[in-house]
């Protein structure tokens, strides 16, 4: 690994994590994706599926199937919008909420198995985000003023 380029390193680094906190989130009847999805609308409120999407940086019909399944497990409702019968709004439920909260927690649990100092390690992560998706800080700084992604 000292040889491995910093790329490497970083989506070996991902996957692991990945993996591991997915292996937790299937208890909770959830995934990685499901976890996204229900962030965003813990932040926005209730939003058109379409929007979900785009915020999270996803194909409609990718979302279409992580809203099923989270749907399925009564993590969120989707209702036809009263101004665009094509379109669907979803909501984060309340047994979302919780299944969220918990989420959290499962991510800080595969987190705490390594020797890292996760602020720290948010923040340079932030700082690439932003950086390679052309989203700049509002202040300049790596901190959390600008939700997106």
């Amino acid at each position: 690994m000292e040889r491995w380029p910093t790329t490497r390193l970083l989506s070996t680094a991902a996957r692991l994590v990945e993996i591991s906190w997915n292996e937790k989130l299937k208890n909770i009847g959830l995934t990685h994706a499901g976890v996204i999805a229900m962030e965003v609308l813990a932040a926005k409120g209730p939003i058109t599926q379409a929007a979900l999407a785009e915020v999270a940086r996803v194909k409609a019909q990718t979302m279409g199937t992580t809203l099923a399944r989270l749907e399925l497990h009564g993590h969120v409702s989707r209702q036809r919008s009263d101004s665009d019968r094509r379109s669907h709004v979803v909501t984060l439920t309340d047994a979302g909420s919780a299944a969220l909260a918990e989420a959290v927690r499962l991510e800080q649990d595969v987190l705490a198995l390594v020797e890292v100092d996760t602020a720290r390690l948010r923040d340079e992560l932030k700082i690439v985000v932003r950086g390679l998706a052309g989203i700049p800080a509002l202040d300049g700084s790596a901190g959390d003023a600008n939700p997106q992604p």
